[in-house]
């Protein structure tokens, strides 16, 4: 049995006997002489070379993305055969590192403090003698009612981080109930939620039910002091109605680590769109713990068990 590791990152995993690994190119397609695989390990490489190669892989029956969102891979157009497993909780600490520094940077206005620090001016209206709690602004975490849109593995994660350091947090998911020890209210009650929300932090992943997610009006159910951190994907955000509400002031500010376009091209509005922070895709990148999840899917699959983390198609 084969199974193709890119090279987009060092790969170490436990071979079962009679297993051989060979490491591809990531950033071109597979060659010929290795279409013949039944494993393939995807990290980094473009949705069209995976089309590319979906069908001319006879032997395949287990593709594993590293990405914690596989939807290159599903849009790629595999077999209905072929197992596809995705890197769930491979970037839940590094994207909950990122969310946090995000909505940190928003509430504590670090982008003020860069933009005085560019003048060489001591801003005096975020330093020095400061209320907790100031009138129509939210600047700590400190009783901050947080929601987080998009409660798996990452916002899982988040939660309790975020919790620690004062915050009351909520999910938002396809269906309510408690995950984690935490309450989450249903996707189709989002908007009541959003009218009491500080920091709406979206964890969304891109499919067509959740384009656009946060629209128009569900910005304009936000109070006018909230801030939104998008550490997702850049589909599920309305940019048009993310850069009204910025200039209008009908939020305080956001953060994207995502956008629906990437990179984000050099005339996009967004770049100076104000009290707005963006970060190119840096939230993942690192995913934790892949030797050990391609070991358990690869020793799963010889053996014929369940893999971990299937996606459903």
């Amino acid at each position: 049995m084969k199974i193709l590791l890119p090279d987009s990152l060092p790969l170490d995993p436990t071979l079962p006997d009679g297993v051989d690994a060979v490491t591809y190119d990531a950033s071109r397609p597979v060659p010929p002489e290795h279409r013949d695989a039944e494993a393939l390990v995807v990290w980094g490489g473009s949705r069209e070379h995976l089309a590319e190669v979906a069908g001319e892989m006879p032997n395949l029956r287990w593709v594993q993305s590293l990405a914690a969102g596989p939807d290159s891979v599903l849009a790629a157009g595999f077999p209905d055969d072929v197992v596809i497993t995705s890197g769930a909780g491979l970037h839940s600490p590094t994207v909950t590192e990122h969310a946090l520094a995000l909505v940190l940077a928003l509430l504590r206005r670090l982008p003020q403090a860069a933009e005085a620090q560019a003048a060489h001016r001591w801003d005096r209206r975020i330093g020095g003698v400061q209320p907790l709690h100031p009138e129509g602004a939210v600047t700590t975490l400190i009783g901050a009612r947080v929601l987080v849109w998009g409660f798996g593995n990452i916002g899982q994660t988040l939660a309790p981080v975020l919790k620690s350091l004062g915050a009351t947090v909520r999910g938002v998911a396809r269906s309510a109930g408690e995950r984690a020890g935490f309450e989450v209210v249903a996707e189709e009650d989002v908007e009541a939620e959003l009218a009491r929300t500080d920091v709406l932090v979206m964890i969304l992943p891109s499919t067509p039910a959740t384009d656009k997610a946060l629209d128009a009006r569900r910005f304009a159910a936000l109070p006018e002091h909230a801030y939104v951190v998008n550490v997702g994907r850049g589909s599920t955000v309305d940019e048009d109605a993310l850069l009204t509400a910025l200039t209008d002031g009908s939020i305080a500010g956001a953060a994207l680590d995502v956008t629906a376009v990437e990179p984000l091209p050099e005339d996009s509005p967004l770049w100076d769109a104000p009290n707005l922070v963006i970060t190119p895709h840096g939230a993942g990148g690192r995913p934790v713990g892949a030797d050990e999840l391609v070991t358990h899917n690869l020793r799963a699959l010889v053996e014929g068990r369940e893999l971990r983390n299937v996606v459903e198609r």
